[in-house]
């Protein structure tokens, strides 16, 4: 037998035996700032957040536990974090609860941007009213159709159009905000041959060159 002296460092670092393995969340594990404004109250199977803008609630689930180990500082932890879905459930419901304080003291803001020849936005009064929900406007907007376009605004969301080609949208919720943008976004999504489109906040996309036969 031939004996090499690599050989020998190379197997003193192989064990057969497996290493323990911990899981945990990142996200999940991080404390929440919260001001004194904010109101947290928990209940069996929610958390409910209350702030200077209104109040909201967070669904828990059993096996999560809430702490404050420090004044305005939350803590979120599960029983079991080997368990896949213990551990996702974790950092989602720790974003969703500081996402609710945030949308309770500040709120949520995103800008929409018309790009586009004669594109352009008008904010006026929706003749239907508060009917469906609604807050009593709509979005009037030329997107480059034959026809006019018009949104109604929902009642949890507050718009302002700034310029004819800019529209800024606010919310004390952010999933609610963020799915009417996307509606509005869906009546001229951006295409990539000549950037026109509603692009929402700092949105950007690649520009395909047009082929020449």
């Amino acid at each position: 037998m031939v004996f090499r002296p690599g050989l020998s460092n190379a197997l003193r670092h192989f064990s057969s035996t497996a290493r323990a393995c911990s899981h945990t969340s990142h996200i999940g594990k991080a404390p929440i700032q919260f001001p004194s404004t904010v109101t947290l109250t928990q209940s069996a199977t929610s958390l409910s957040v209350k702030g200077p803008l209104g109040s909201t609630s967070v669904p828990l689930e059993s096996y999560m536990q809430i702490s404050f180990p420090e004044p305005d500082t939350l803590t979120l932890a599960v029983e079991n974090a080997e368990e896949k879905k213990q551990r996702s459930m974790w950092g989602l419901t720790r974003t969703l609860i500081n996402n609710a304080v945030v949308g309770m003291t500040e709120g949520f803001t995103v800008p929409l941007y018309l790009v586009g020849v004669g594109y352009r936005a008008v904010l006026e009064d929706d003749p239907r009213g508060t009917t469906d929900g609604g807050n009593g406007q709509r979005l009037n907007m030329k997107l480059g159709f034959s026809h006019t376009v018009f949104v109604s605004i929902p009642s949890y969301i507050k718009a302002e159009v700034p310029s004819p080609t800019k529209i800024v949208l606010s919310c004390t919720d952010k999933h609610l905000l963020g799915l009417f943008a996307a509606k509005v976004r869906k009546w001229r999504p951006p295409e990539p041959y000549k950037g026109k489109g509603v692009f929402i906040g700092n949105e950007q996309i690649r520009i395909k060159a047009v082929k020449k036969k």
